[in-house]
């Protein structure tokens, strides 16, 4: 039961963390005056910014590389999220079924994403969606083999131990 706690307040940290570095990313004064600027036209303006096709940023980064800093938005897209695919499966009692673990990070990262397309705190864009579950796909890759290495070492400890008698 203590590691489940454990689990659960890493995972708490984690959480807060991402909301932290993706949405509340900006100083505080330049939070407020994108705050302050919040009207309609600021709403539409995020809806005609947003990347609703999959795949348009990641072949821009691809297609730039030499250019942009397309390595680090990739890959930060990716391993910002592979800590929630190992801490989600330890903190929650369904977590270590992958559908259970990629439905949450889904719907996570779909409300992080929705929320920057009507805020302006910054753009939607699907391709964030796909590259944020990939890592949490990772993350639990991760998971599961630590898991089944585990296995493994308890069952060849088991061996040693019988076969000694």
């Amino acid at each position: 039961m203590q590691k489940k706690n454990t689990a659960k307040l890493f995972f708490a940290i984690y959480i807060l963390i991402v909301i932290k570095v993706i949405v509340f990313k900006f100083p505080y004064e330049e939070m407020l005056a994108i705050a302050a600027s919040w009207r309609k036209d600021v709403i539409l303006e995020g809806l005609g910014t947003a990347n609703f096709t999959p795949f348009k940023t990641i072949k821009m980064y691809i297609d730039y590389a030499y250019k942009l800093n397309s390595v680090e938005n990739l890959a930060g897209n990716v391993l910002v999220f592979v800590p929630f695919g190992f801490l989600f499966p330890m903190a929650a009692r369904e977590g270590d079924r992958f559908f259970v673990m990629l439905i949450n990070v889904f719907v996570f990262v779909l409300g992080i994403e929705v929320f920057q397309l009507f805020s302006a705190f910054g753009a939607f864009d699907v391709d964030d969606l796909l590259l944020n579950c990939l890592g949490a796909i990772l993350g639990f890759g991760i998971y599961k083999a630590a898991l089944f290495g585990r296995k493994k070492r308890k069952e060849s400890l088991k061996w040693k131990s019988s076969s000694k008698k």
